[in-house]
């Protein structure tokens, strides 16, 4: 049994975790409590069996507008160095735990993401927007460095490096058009159809074999330090161990009989 968080929204349908940030008066701004919750929650739903995908979105018209202004940086501007460092590193492994969770995380993005709002949408596999959507890496534009929460390494793998390195300069916001342009978004659709498509994603993965979807995550982390020869023989190993788990075998007998599988563990 997965506890209920109690700064953000989870439910739990048919193998489809999703998790809504519920602050839509300040478009779902993240403050210390809420980064530190759903940074400690992530590992829960790579624990728990049931959970087989994965899909966040905000209430109401924002996905996320980053870090709460009147509830974070007054106070960071009361802290010392090690203060401000232990925020800068919960942050971080707020991210670090998105790309750990075993699961398909999807980003169901119906408004602005804004700051750690764009770090979180990119951190998710799969990022479904909304045409008004828009993505703001804007630490630049408040004297930050662009290079936060693990943008810097993100960016460049998901959208190039010469795009990344202009947006992370720049702090510009991106339209949901050009998102989509540049590989920043998988789908655009229209207002209002965005979480219904998000979690149709979501139960077509949930139905899936959820052994191999957690390899692939896996080896899609993996391999980013790796030669080819390396990921080649990773690869090779880590498709020689799902040739050994019963859903290999569920497929092929499935196919024989011209049905569709059912996987362990997939919901009825």
């Amino acid at each position: 049994m997965i506890p209920q968080p109690s700064t953000f929204r989870f439910s739990l349908d048919r193998g489809v975790g999703l998790i809504t940030l519920d602050r839509p008066k300040t478009l779902n701004s993240l403050t210390f409590e809420v980064y530190a919750e759903l940074r400690d929650f992530l590992p829960k739903l790579t624990e728990a069996d049931e959970v087989r995908s994965v899909v966040i979105t905000g209430e109401g018209k924002g996905f996320c507008s980053g870090g709460d202004r009147e509830a974070i940086i007054a106070e960071l501007f009361a802290r010392d160095m090690k203060g401000i460092l232990e925020f800068t590193r919960m942050t971080g492994a707020l991210i670090r735990n998105f790309r750990r969770v075993r699961r398909p995380v999807i980003a169901a993005i119906n408004g602005v993401a804004v700051g750690a709002g764009a770090v979180i949408a990119l951190a998710c596999d799969i990022r479904i927007v909304a045409r008004s959507a828009r993505f703001g890496f804007v630490f630049p534009q408040v004297g930050l460095c662009g290079a936060d929460m693990g943008a810097a390494y993100l960016l460049p793998r998901v959208v190039g490096l010469g795009r990344a390195s202009e947006i992370l300069f720049t702090g510009d916001l991106v339209n949901a058009e050009d998102a989509y342009r540049i590989g920043l978004a998988n789908r655009l659709v229209d207002d209002g159809k965005v979480l219904e498509e998000s979690l149709a994603l979501a139960r077509r993965l949930a139905e899936g074999p959820a052994f191999a979807h957690a390899m692939t995550k896996q080896m899609i982390e993996d391999e980013h330090d790796m030669s080819l020869d390396e990921a080649i023989e990773s690869e090779a190993q880590a498709q020689a161990i799902c040739m050994m788990h019963p859903d290999f075998k569920t497929a092929y007998e499935a196919n024989v009989k011209k049905q569709k599988p059912k996987f362990q563990g997939a919901p009825e």
